[in-house]
């Protein structure tokens, strides 16, 4: 606390006080408000996204792997500066025609996918392909496979951009 100590002026007639702050009880609520924030606040966990993977199969038998034609796929290339484009084409028949372009906005990417399964002809192997180019972003990977969640289509792969088909994104990006 304070204390008040009385000290006498060698030459004159006035008695000088000078005063004195302890300061322990200062330091010590400090450290127990310190304490008991740190105790009663909530840190924030990391946000995961579950990723299902498969199990690599030990024993592959490229005779039972079904094969998924164009009309059983739709596939998604993530491209910069927020752009979105899919298409249900092969080698042969993908051009800057039906190479469509869509955004992240509101449910239009699941909207796509639900049309393009209900069209599918064995919507059992029904398979939804992203894409991402070296110029996309994280956040719209993940947006990618919200939507995916939001679609409810388990059957998803994730690969590399083909040769053809950057072509045909860099005629429809410049």
């Amino acid at each position: 606390m304070a204390e008040v100590i009385a000290q006498e002026k060698q030459g004159g007639k006035q008695k000088k006080k000078m005063i004195r702050v302890d300061m322990t009880p200062m330091v010590d609520l400090g450290f127990l408000l310190i304490t008991f924030f740190m105790f009663t606040t909530n840190f924030t966990k990391p946000n995961v996204m579950d990723l299902g993977l498969p199990a690599k199969d030990p024993n592959p038998n490229p005779i039972n792997t079904p094969v998924i034609r164009d009309q059983n796929q739709i596939t998604f290339i993530l491209g910069k500066d927020n752009r979105v484009f899919y298409h249900q084409s092969n080698q042969k028949d993908l051009n800057t025609g039906n190479l469509k372009e869509t955004d992240f906005s509101g449910i239009k990417i699941s909207k796509i996918i639900a049309e393009a399964y209900k069209k599918a002809p064995a919507p059992d192997i029904f398979t939804v392909i992203v894409k991402p180019t070296d110029d996309a972003n994280y956040k719209n990977f993940v947006d990618m496979l919200d939507n995916l969640a939001i679609s409810k289509k388990e059957r998803y792969g994730v690969t590399d951009i083909k040769p053809w088909e950057t072509k045909v994104y860099k005629e429809l990006t410049q």
